[in-house]
Formats: structure tokens, sequence, C-alpha cells
């Protein structure tokens, strides 16, 4: 392992000398600062960045707790959080929580442990309007951005979210402008933020034109292919009077809809689908959905230059970005009768 000592007696200088031309001092001349630098480089030194972290009390590292990234939500996310982070000289440390609450809980105290600069946190959503480990984030003053929607167990912290709430709205309007009355909604977890907004978005279009919700419309359908599947079996088994299904997200749409089409209903002939987030498999489907595209990939540069600021102890504001509504083959104009009632119970 090359040390500064092994740098400054190739160099013919001191030891300090070699420290401040690493760490370009302005008292050390271009010249010295330029043989250190290659002697450096020619004798593969690398920095102990611990000890420099103990030294400036930075590590520049950044924590990252996800639920993981077999959600599609979060690959662009990371990857603006990731490049941002590395043009600025920081490293990013990632966890999962698979939407546990005692591995969030874990992972966050494991980065505190690393002694990160700062935290990206997409929380495990509950009721509770305290979580212990969050109150501790807040007493440490450690800089913190949510990624995503704030919950009042994490609402005194910063956070980048989507403007769900349109976006309900948008997927509605375009569904009622095709003349659907009857749009059944496919719900997410009941204690998330975004879930609450995408319905809300909903009722409100609804109220528009004058209808209100109908609760045997709505079902609670999760976040992914087989609980979508299983809302499509119960929406047949109930001889659910819909035209149309606005799905709380592309893999609940999709599992939705794959039972559909082994049941012979034609997508959008037959009824129209929706999904949410505009991932891969939405675009590719083979229906291809209309859905929402969230601005995933800019959302993960607001947080990092929300982090900027926290890091530098100035005053910043949440961020909330508008979606866009991406219109494909899975939606069309209204039947005129309900397919789902002339389906056997499954």
């Amino acid at each position: 392992m090359i040390r500064l000592k092994d740098i400054a007696e190739r160099a013919g200088v001191s030891v300090m000398t070699v420290s401040k031309a690493l760490r370009d001092a302005p008292d050390v001349s271009a010249t010295t600062r330029a043989r250190v630098r290659l002697l450096a480089q020619q004798l593969g030194y690398v920095p102990d960045s611990s000890a420099q972290g103990l030294r400036t009390r930075h590590t520049k590292l950044l924590g990252l707790v996800i639920s993981s990234l077999a959600n599609p939500i979060f690959s662009r996310i990371v990857l603006a959080i990731e490049e941002r982070a590395h043009e600025l000289g920081y490293d990013l440390l990632l966890a999962y929580t698979m939407n546990k609450t005692d591995r969030e809980e874990e992972a966050i105290r494991r980065m505190l442990s690393r002694r990160v600069d700062g935290l990206f946190l997409s929380p495990v959503y509950r009721i509770a309007s305290e979580v212990r480990v969050y109150q501790e984030l807040k007493q440490r003053n450690t800089p913190t951005v949510i990624l995503g929607h704030l919950a009042p167990f994490c609402s005194h912290f910063i956070n980048v979210e989507t403007d769900d709430l349109q976006a309900g709205y948008q997927v509605t309007h375009h569904l009622l402008a095709q003349g659907h009355r009857r749009i059944a909604f496919l719900a997410g977890p009941p204690g998330t933020p975004w879930t609450q907004e995408r319905f809300e978005g909903y009722r409100r279009a609804l109220r528009e034109i004058g209808e209100d919700v109908d609760d045997r419309l709505v079902f609670h359908a999760g976040r992914n292919l087989e609980e979508g599947a299983r809302a499509a079996t119960q929406m047949i088994n109930e001889r659910t009077e819909a035209t149309a299904i606005q799905s709380i997200n592309d893999l609940v749409a999709v599992g939705c809809a794959e039972v559909l089409l082994r049941q012979q209903i034609h997508i959008p002939r037959d009824l129209s689908i929706t999904g949410f987030g505009n991932t891969l498999i939405s675009e590719y489907f083979q229906v291809p959905l209309t859905t929402v595209g969230q601005p995933k990939y800019r959302l993960g540069v607001a947080a990092v230059d929300c982090m900027l600021q926290l890091l530098g102890g100035r005053p910043t504001e949440p961020k909330r970005i508008p979606a866009e509504l991406v219109i494909r083959a899975s939606t069309g104009t209204a039947p005129a009768s309900f397919p789902l009632k002339r389906l056997k119970k499954a």
C-alpha cells in the first residue's frame, strides 16, 4: 500500500507538502502540485476516504433506500441520482426495504453507521403518525430527501413527488371523453398517499360530469401482476358493470388484462384499460397500454438538487413535478354493453 511518506521520499518534499499538493492547497506551487500528483498516479496511490472523512467530517457518501430495483419506477430515478452524485464527487450506498418496516429501519441505521452525508428515502408507508427511526433522523438533523409523497410520519422532511392527483384526473378524463361512464378503479395499498391522490383525481373527474364514485366499481388490487390478476377474477365473479378499468399502476393493469384476454375479452373493443407509470411492460405488452408517464429521471435530478441545498445549509422547497398522459392502443370508445356480465365465474 502506497503511503504519503512514500510519495514524499520520491518527490524530495515533506509529507505535509504532499498532503497539501493532493488537496490543491494554495500555498504549494503549481509545479510542485503537478509533480506530486504525477508521482501519486504512477505509484498507484489511493486516498483513504475514511481518514479524509474523519478530518473533514464529510464522507462524500449518500445513502439511497428504496423498496427494490424490481420496481420499474425506481430504475430511472436511481440512474439520475447516481449520475448527478458522481458528477459532484459523491458515492452512493444502496439498500432495499422490500416494503418491510423492520428492514427499512435496519437499512437506515446501517447508512447512519457509515456516516453518510445525506439520505434519499422511499418510505415504507404506514398509517402511524410517528415512526421512531424517522424521528431520530430529524433529531440528528440528517439531510434527508423523501422520494415520493409525504405521510404524517415523514412530513417534516423535504420531498420530490409526481403530481399524482392531476395525473389520475387526466386518465379518468380521457376515458370519459371516449364515452365511458362505468369506470372501474383498481386501487393500490390503502395506506399509500399515491393511491389516495390517484383515486382523488378519479373522483374529481367523475364529479365534473355529475357522477359519484360507485363503490361497486372500486377494487383493492395492490401493486403487482398477481394482485391485478386477482382483481380481474373478482370483477368477473361479481359480473361488474364496467366498460373501462383504471389501474393504480402498469403491473396491476397487465395482470388484469392477461386474465381478461384469456376470457376472450377484446381490448379495447370490449373493454378499455389503463396503467400508470409508463414502464417498459406498458409499451411492449401485447396490447400497448395507455398510461401515465412519470417524470422519473427529473425526480432523481430534483432530489439531488434538494440534497445539495440541505448539505449546504440552505433552505429548499419540495418539488412537485407534473406527469404526462401517454395514449396507446388499450383505450377506445365505450361499447354498448357491459362485457364482464357475459362471462362465467372464474
